[in-house]
């Protein structure tokens, strides 16, 4: 089996529609695919009606989260979209998007950046609009040589000249939220540190503690001695390990199932989840 637990759409930061990016999942030949856009579930619908037969469909969302000044990304799996606490939380952070990145706009502006929002907005169209909709407008202009390039000091990485804070879940409530809505929570990407800062292991041991059920390991940002020091610690913690692409279409050169997870792990996160459960394609057919 090949699964992919970390994948984004246009209901976020992706360039491929739900329907395309499954339609893309079961051409890489994946035989499972999650659905993680940044605090939104909009595109799940859209995916489901989309599931090519044979590929199964893991619902997800990717919820931004800080702690001491540190950006955390928290994906959750198979949560019960419904569940009111964690909806009222994941719309709070999606009201903030727009006046903060008409902000880091502004802050481009003042720093001789010819960017308009207009133009980002055009790019973000129907999905939540964020920082790599901003980077793709950057490069567009010259500014920098692709979207990764974009997040650095100079620009917007955390703490960047043009950085804005946005609101974002402490993560240990996160994971009260994912828990209670019947969901599983791992860590994305948690050594990228080409990203910006990143929390020490001592915090991931707090939040396992607080019931944090894995870290990813195996992703683009993590370079082999990153992994291998992170599949030491989850094993100290009794963590479960996952591997995703963190596809985002055409705005990232990664591919569908560049890093995938074991069969064994992604069992484990089923088992867990009460929430929801992974749904397989029948291709149209009842």
């Amino acid at each position: 089996m090949r699964i992919d637990l970390h994948t984004h759409s246009t209901a976020s930061d992706g360039t491929d529609t739900p329907a395309e990016l499954v339609r893309a999942a079961a051409a890489a030949g994946l035989d499972v695919v999650a659905l993680t856009d940044h605090d939104t579930t909009r595109g799940h619908a859209e995916a489901l009606a989309a599931l090519p037969e044979g590929l199964t469909l893991v619902t997800g969302a990717e919820l931004s989260c800080r702690t001491d000044g540190v950006g955390v990304h928290m994906l959750a799996y198979l949560f019960d979209p419904d569940e009111p606490e964690l909806a009222r939380e994941r719309e709070l952070v999606r009201d903030d998007r727009v006046p903060r990145a008409r902000a880091i706009v502004g802050k481009l502006q003042e720093l001789g950046v010819p960017i308009t929002w207009e133009r980002v907005a055009v790019i973000a169209g129907d999905g939540s609009v964020g920082r790599p909709h901003i980077a793709q407008a950057l490069v567009e202009l010259g500014v920098v040589p692709d979207v990764s390039g974009a997040f650095t000091p100079e620009w917007l990485s955390d703490g960047g000249r043009a950085y804005v804070e946005k609101h974002e879940l402490d993560p240990f409530k996160a994971i009260r939220l994912i828990k209670a809505a019947g969901g599983v929570a791992v860590f994305a990407h948690p050594g990228a540190a080409k990203r910006g800062l990143t929390v020490p292991d001592s915090v991931i041991a707090d939040l396992a503690a607080y019931g944090l059920d894995g870290i990813e390991t195996d992703h683009m940002d993590h370079d082999e001695p990153t992994r291998a020091r992170l599949r030491g610690l989850a094993s100290e913690l009794g963590l479960l390990t996952t591997g995703s692409s963190d596809y985002h279409g055409s705005r990232k050169t990664c591919r569908l199932g560049d890093f995938t997870t074991d069969p064994e792990i992604y069992g484990e996160i089923t088992r867990r989840a009460t929430g929801a459960f992974p749904v397989m394609g029948t291709g149209g057919r009842r």
